[in-house]
């Protein structure tokens, strides 16, 4: 599995396991989530991308169960969380509206809040999950900043940002924000040309993508870019899923796609989007069936 260097001090696996609805399984007992862990590494996937409000609030403390039952798993592992959006339910069931939450006495107790859950003594990568409209750009910057310099988080980034967020925030910084996890796939191409791609791109900082299959879109039925990702998978002998990913793969920004499941088997296949190789032309069949015609 390709490695992927974000800074000095942090690298992570190409492929990144998203624990997004890890507390949604009917089956979150300790045992069973080592498997998926286990499942994951066997492939070389060592990076796992978690977020404090996934699962109501309770995602954490799933995987927090298997890493105390196995101490052992957590050396062989890379933990990606977030911060910052307060929902009404869970922890937070007595806010009155959603809302996101930058400045640092909230930052700092997420942290610890995470550690806690997650039984960890650090956090690899820490995100600030949504662009907060009323964010101080300098309190959070220099919370950013306190929290690396503890040690209790060994880099930083954002999530959902543009590239104005992005600038705003880092203007702020000492430490530099060494990624942006972001919504793309086959059914969400916009990054590719509204600048969000590119302004990282430029600077060389890997984007990590969320949604990669479209949240199972691309997956089901037979929409035009799932009849052209059928004919490739069925060149490499794989699913449309590895074809979908393979073609974020294939980008030259270095894209790390995320991905989420529950399903045991689709979790040892996760590696299988590594067997397709798409030269431009091929890239290009699933951009423009993305599109709906060919480009201009």
């Amino acid at each position: 599995m390709q490695r992927v260097k974000l800074s000095d001090s942090l690298e992570m696996s190409r492929l990144v396991y998203g624990m997004w609805r890890l507390g949604d399984d009917s089956d979150t007992s300790a045992g069973h989530v080592e498997a998926k862990i286990q499942a994951c590494l066997d492939q070389g996937i060592t990076t796992f991308d978690q977020a404090d409000i996934y699962g109501d609030y309770n995602a954490e403390a799933v995987l927090g169960a298997a890493l105390r039952a196995n101490p052992a798993l957590r050396q062989q592992m890379e933990i990606v969380t977030k911060c910052d959006i307060i929902a009404p339910c869970g922890r937070y069931a007595h806010a009155k509206v959603k809302h996101y939450d930058t400045s640092r006495a909230h930052i700092l107790k997420s942290v610890e809040t995470s550690l806690t859950e997650m039984a960890i003594d650090h956090i690899d990568l820490l995100l600030i999950h949504r662009p907060d409209p009323f964010m101080d750009h300098n309190e959070t910057g220099a919370a950013l900043d306190e929290v690396v310099a503890s040690g209790k988080v060994r880099a930083v980034g954002v999530s959902n940002f543009r590239p104005w967020d992005w600038s705003l925030l880092q203007s702020a910084m000492k430490t530099q924000l060494v990624t942006n996890q972001i919504e793309i796939s086959l059914g969400e191409i916009s990054p590719f040309t509204n600048g969000d791609l590119a302004f990282h791109q430029q600077h060389g900082q890997p984007v990590m993508a969320w949604s990669p299959l479209g949240g199972g879109m691309l997956m089901a039925g037979n929409p035009p870019v799932g009849v052209v990702a059928d004919e490739i998978a069925a060149e490499f002998g794989v699913d449309r899923a590895a074809v979908a990913v393979a073609f974020l793969l294939a980008h030259p920004a270095g894209i790390l796609p995320v991905l989420g499941t529950n399903n045991l088997d689709r979790i040892k296949g996760i590696s299988d989007a590594l067997k397709v190789k798409l030269d431009r032309e091929t890239w290009f069949r699933l951009y423009e069936a993305a599109l709906g015609h060919e480009v201009p």
